[in-house]
């Protein structure tokens, strides 16, 4: 199957207009960024978590740790689901009591969030665990609400959102579409 984008709601400029607006967000409500880490969900999530951390230390100054969570082994239809690559998880520091945010691209049934969560909590108990997206797209499965969000986008049940960053993609956008027949 593969991507076919009806629209662009989200460019270059304005994904980099949402994590400024985001880190400012993150700053104020956290007062600052002392105590603060990020966690990022592969794939796209860690590479909006050290964009977050980059413009907090622009900010603010100073160093936010920045690591990645790989959820593979911590979904809840890993026996169900076609063999995905697991990937790495690293988390070079201590969570413990640090207000960590989990950084996603796509907030969608809430079922990626809660492994995250599970396996968050495998390194230790962090005093205030946050969730910041770049897209919330709505149809929640289970009761998760992200603290930050870029954009909310409605969507219906069989439109797909796709993320593309420089980093991984080459480019910058969101865009909305469906999945097409090759």
């Amino acid at each position: 199957m593969a991507f076919e984008a009806r629209a662009r709601v989200l460019d270059s400029d304005d994904i980099a207009r949402v994590i400024r607006r985001m880190s400012h967000e993150m700053l104020e409500r956290n007062k600052g960024s002392a105590d603060l880490a990020l966690v990022g969900v592969r794939t796209r999530g860690v590479f909006l978590a050290r964009r977050l951390a980059g413009t907090i230390e622009e900010i603010e100054g100073g160093q936010v740790p920045v690591g990645e969570l790989d959820v593979a082994f911590y979904r809840d239809d890993v026996a169900t689901r076609r063999a995905a690559s697991v990937g790495v998880t690293e988390i070079p520091f201590d969570i413990n009591d640090k207000k960590v945010v989990m950084v996603d691209d796509v907030l969608y049934t809430g079922r990626t969030t809660r492994a995250a969560m599970d396996a968050l909590m495998d390194f230790g108990r962090p005093s205030v665990v946050q969730l910041a997206v770049l897209v919330d797209r709505g149809h929640r499965e289970l009761p998760i609400r992200a603290d930050y969000v870029g954009k909310n986008i409605p969507t219906s049940g069989n439109e797909k959102v796709k993320v593309s960053l420089v980093e991984v993609d080459g480019a910058d956008m969101v865009e909305i579409g469906e999945e097409a027949e090759e």
